[in-house]
């Protein structure tokens, strides 16, 4: 009989338990999401329902048009559209970065006022015409109300200094009064055109971010500049809606005293236009951005930094009793500063063409629903400052939704959004982020931040499922077990749509065609048809019992679900 060798049979053992051991916590890497469709937590108003952009000119050009029409398309509510330079003045209406023009005002040799709303009017109806809504922003200074009118035009370019764009536009006027005017005809012509009803719907406000270098003047300035404005808009159209002030970073501390020495007055100042007290105010604006970098030579995301500037925006604007509930539009609502600014010229924006920039979008508009939840204010919209650089080339990393008319992965998102209604419900498991851990130290380490957001209505429900994190490097797929409870017992119709890097995702394919700066017609059709949504799978029906169902999902890094399910 044959000795046995203990010392074998022990090593066996032990690498039987470590083997054991180790898909043991392979198994527990699966995370847990549960959706509650019986816990409401509030309606799941359209906030990402608002683009905004630099370049007015851009509205009614090939392209401009083609993906104002895509975007009317995806929403079943109006989206509104804010845009600068609506009141700036140029030889001819040149678009260019940073600039554009409608010269809606000027003046004769005597200084009579001298207006023309062509271009103003093509932009509007570029809109109209699309069942769209100016966010109508009131600004810049024309050229010839400015206090400082030389230099006007500037010629920024990516690389260079960007203080050079603010020129003579930024200036207060040199007569409030004629600047009130200009604003009241402005209104009065709006409504001679597209009726008072329509007109009503609109949202006006003035100028953008003037606490930094967009506004020359002072915050008292400001202020006044606000009052005349307010004034002029509430005679033309009494029912028309006023806001303001647009500033950017309320964290920063010159920020929040811009925002509160504008919100003390609106309540007890005097107002500069009429001598009583107090201004009109109809919703509240501010910008919230976020602030990448280059780190071990890849771009690093900090939503954290976004996140503290709607932090701090909601809780001066909570802080004011009178005007808490008054609706909040982020003006200005993104991952970085400048959508001009390309990849070329600014390494960190090199986040914009791929999947980071999708889920960044997925992850972070949910936090802003969670952060308005937290301090019990009224959020209406946030502003995705993305829109197209028209002739520009191709994937060249400008913060747009498209590029020379071929969608990007992050326009999907918002296709995924468009199919969100009803009311917004309970989301929890095994998750390692919630929105005030994001705010505090971003989605950093090892952990990804695997989350969902779910709503339901009458006839079906649905859930976004992301798989983010801020270092923008591959990563493994995350194994994730959807746990669905609260659905209606039968059969029900699931979709799974996705945008990762095998889907959804026209700037993969246009990496696998070698990058072509000159596509063919037949490459620029492919690349259209993968820039929309698609199925990962065919459309599936399940069987619901006692209202349940456990689905797993396997999602890339960078990737963002959604089920869709109808009955």
């Amino acid at each position: 009989m044959k000795k046995i060798n203990f010392k074998i049979i022990f090593i066996l053992a032990l690498n039987l338990f470590f083997t054991l051991s180790i898909y043991s916590q392979q198994i527990s890497k699966s995370t847990l999401i549960n959706v509650d469709f019986e816990k409401e937590k509030g309606p799941m108003n359209p906030i990402w329902a608002w683009w905004g952009y630099d370049e007015p000119n851009y509205t009614y050009m090939k392209d401009g048009k083609k993906l104002l029409s895509e975007i009317a398309d995806l929403s079943s509510v109006p989206v509104y559209v804010r845009a600068h330079s609506l009141m700036v003045t140029d030889d001819g209406p040149r678009a260019a970065l940073k600039w554009g023009s409608t010269n809606m005002y000027t003046e004769d040799d005597k200084g009579n006022p001298i207006y023309d709303w062509k271009i103003i009017d093509k932009i509007f109806d570029t809109y109209i015409e699309r069942g769209m809504k100016p966010m109508a922003q009131i600004g810049f200074m024309p050229k010839a109300l400015s206090s400082k009118p030389e230099p006007y035009r500037h010629f920024w370019k990516p690389g260079a200094d960007y203080d050079d764009i603010f020129t003579g536009w930024a200036y207060p006027p040199k007569n409030y009064k004629k600047w009130a005017e200009l604003v009241y005809q402005w209104v009065l012509h709006s409504v001679e055109r597209y009726g008072k009803e329509e007109v009503e719907s609109w949202y006006w406000e003035l100028w953008n971010e003037p606490n930094i270098g967009y506004w020359r003047g002072t915050t008292k300035q400001y202020i006044k500049l606000y009052d005349y404005t307010a004034d002029a808009v509430k005679r033309a159209l009494p029912t028309a809606k006023i806001g303001g002030p647009e500033v950017t970073g309320p964290e920063w501390d010159k920020s929040e005293d811009f925002f509160r020495t504008f919100m003390d007055h609106v309540i007890n100042g005097k107002n500069y236009a009429t001598g009583e007290k107090g201004s009109p105010l109809d919703f509240i604006t501010f910008h919230a951005k976020g602030s990448p970098k280059v780190v071990d030579g890849h771009v690093q995301m900090d939503m954290g930094s976004q996140l503290r500037d709607l932090d701090s925006g909601f809780k001066i604007v909570a802080s004011y009793p009178t005007l808490k509930d008054l609706p909040i539009i982020i003006g200005e609502s993104d991952p970085e500063g400048c959508a001009a600014c390309s990849e070329d010229d600014y390494p960190h924006n090199a986040y914009r063409n791929g999947t980071m920039y999708s889920s960044y979008t997925a992850a972070s508009f949910a936090r802003k629903y969670e952060l308005a939840d937290h301090y019990g204010v009224n959020l209406l919209g946030a502003v995705t400052w993305g829109f197209e650089f028209e002739d520009k080339p191709w994937y060249a990393g400008f913060r747009d939704m498209a590029t020379n008319g071929v969608d990007k992965p992050v326009l999907n998102v918002f296709r995924m959004f468009g199919m969100m209604k009803g009311n917004r419900v309970e989301v929890s498991g095994d998750l390692a982020y919630d929105f005030k851990k994001i705010r505090d130290e971003s989605v950093r380490g090892a952990n990804s931040d695997i989350n969902a957001l779910a709503a339901k209505d009458k006839n079906g429900a649905t859930v976004m499922i992301w798989n983010y994190h801020d270092d923008n490097i591959d990563g493994d797929s995350a194994k994730i077990s959807v746990n669905l409870k609260g659905l209606p017992n039968g059969e029900i119709l699931m979709n799974h749509y996705r945008v990762d890097k095998e889907n959804s995702n026209s700037y993969e394919l246009w990496k696998k065609m070698g990058s072509p700066q000159n596509p063919t017609e037949e490459q620029i059709s492919q690349l259209e048809k993968e820039g929309q949504l698609k199925l990962i799978t065919s459309p599936k029906w399940l069987k619901v019992k006692d209202g349940t169902i456990k689905l797993p999902i396997d999602l890339p890094r960078q990737g963002v679900s959604l089920l869709q399910f109808t009955w």
